[in-house]
């Protein structure tokens, strides 16, 4: 016979899985400090205009 399943811990289980996940992600999109993204911003900015200044006009 099958063991019984609480339906109510199974939706609690899930919801806090997704919860989880969700979490994740923002830390991701969101949890970079400002001068650090700054920071990362202004040197793409110097590289991208030493490429420039680096290119051969032809």
């Amino acid at each position: 016979m099958v063991e019984p399943i609480n339906l109510n811990k199974v939706r609690k289980a899930r919801a806090k899985a997704d919860a989880q996940a969700r979490a994740a992600q923002n830390r991701g999109l969101f949890g970079i400090a400002k001068p650090t993204k700054l920071a990362a911003q202004l040197e793409a900015e110097r590289k991208r205009r030493e490429l420039e200044a680096k290119k051969r006009e032809d």
